[in-house]
């Protein structure tokens, strides 16, 4: 097995190899060592973007992408390039914003992926008009990286920090949720809050992104870097889909209640939450609408009995679902469970009106989703538990759901928790 840098010289020299001058697709690829180096780090350390790291919620797949050989600003244009391609070893890396019809996706130009305990190394070139020239432009690429550096914990002094809503303004648009919801607009709606850190030195993501990694298990971790200086990054517990071929698998994760230190205490605690009829009203009504939103695509839907998810600051209740896709269609999947009712609420429409109206702030890449589509598999999460980095300003996001009986203090309590896996790594 060979390092990246021996790696990317035998990519080179099949580069220089007599390529036609003709539209297409061509991908190289490279088996590499493992344990060589940190992805993170290695990406982190480049000064081309963008870039995106991905660490499944179970450890087994990792990728770093670094560089677009091309761009998507919608899903289904890049579902339908991969469709057109034919290639079963492309992915399309990246984001969809909270509203579905936006995108920042890209077929990355050099792809570092480990599946279990394999990594390979793989450098794609597109054109609609020369491969040829493409690969002149691919080897330029390959000349302008550097060696990985480690990420290192630099310590952060926060000078600031101001919350949108503040908690007044929280009380009042919590009071407003329950009018709605007493008045019959929608049984639920997720409200957030978007908290803006200020520091007195640029903040490096990719350190943050290292730290939440490090302590945030049992997430997925995904990093977007649109240039030095815009960063979104997160660690989520909660899978949007996962399809293989036309397996499908998704979930709802909604209620929650604090962990805690104590073994003991932690489990009464997640005793509760499963006892606790709040929270298993509003976990239902998750599974009822996904449910209600898949059955005329699949075959049957099997709901799981419920389990505790426990994350370092708190715990939540999870049922996955299970079934088959009639055909494997991801657009499809994504208009069909995205924004699901545990990041929005139920009904859908009404909801997201609520929220545009209400919230002080634009969603944007928040309770979107994070991951990648190809043809045999694709595998999304949402995008919660997350972060933008944009210099010395690192604003975090933090939702709750709001039913019939809702307190402001409660749902402030538990935004306030949620926030916290990612901000006690930047503010001790």
């Amino acid at each position: 097995m060979h390092s990246i840098s021996t790696a990317l010289t035998q990519i080179a020299q099949q580069l220089r190899a007599d390529l036609p001058a003709s539209p297409g697709v061509r991908r190289f690829a490279v088996p590499v060592a493992l344990n060589t180096t940190d992805p993170l780090a290695w990406l982190a350390s480049q000064h081309c973007f963008p870039q995106f790291y991905w660490q499944q919620r179970n450890g087994d797949d990792e990728v770093a992408a670094l560089g677009a050989s091309r761009h998507f600003t919608t899903f289904d244009d890049a579902q339908a390039f991969l469709a057109n391609e034919g290639d079963p070893t492309l992915r399309v890396w990246g984001l969809n914003a909270f509203d579905t019809h936006h995108s920042a996706l890209f077929l990355p130009r050099l792809e570092w992926r480990r599946n279990g305990g394999e990594v390979m190394l793989a450098l794609t070139l597109y054109s609609d008009h020369s491969l040829a020239d493409d690969a002149d432009a691919a080897l330029d690429f390959i000349d302008s990286l550097t060696a990985g550096e480690h990420v290192t914990s630099t310590p952060l002094d926060c000078i600031g920090e101001k919350h949108f809503p503040n908690q007044t303004g929280w009380s009042q648009l919590i009071t407003e949720a329950t009018d709605a919801i007493a008045a019959g607009q929608f049984e639920k709606v997720v409200a957030a809050r978007a908290s803006d850190l200020q520091f007195s030195a640029p903040v490096s993501a990719a350190q943050f992104m290292a730290a939440s990694r490090r302590v945030n298990l049992n997430c997925y971790h995904y990093f977007m870097a649109f240039g030095p200086d815009d960063v979104f990054l997160g660690s989520s517990p909660e899978r949007l889909w996962r399809r293989i071929g036309n397996a499908l698998r998704t979930e709802a994760l909604a209620g929650t209640v604090a962990n805690h230190a104590d073994e003991a205490k932690a489990q009464a605690l997640g005793e509760w939450l499963m006892k606790d009829d709040k929270n298993q009203r509003e976990n239902m009504l998750v599974v009822e609408d996904i449910c209600q939103r898949l059955q005329h695509g699949v075959s049957s839907l099997d709901v799981l009995p419920p389990q505790i998810v426990r994350l370092r600051k708190v715990q939540h209740l999870r049922r996955c679902i299970w079934t088959v896709l009639d055909a494997p269609n991801d657009t499809w999947c994504l208009h069909q469970l995205q924004p699901t009712a545990a990041v929005a609420g139920l009904p859908r429409e009404p909801a997201r009106e609520f929220i545009a109206a209400h919230e002080p702030f634009v969603r944007e890449w928040y309770a979107g989703s994070a991951g990648y589509l190809s043809l045999p598999q694709t595998e999304f999460c949402v995008a919660l538990r997350c972060a933008r980095v944009t210099g010395q300003t690192v604003r975090l996001y933090a939702g709750a759901g709001i039913v019939a009986g809702s307190s402001p203090e409660d749902e402030w309590q538990e935004i306030t928790n949620k926030a916290a896996g990612l901000r006690t790594l930047l503010v001790s």
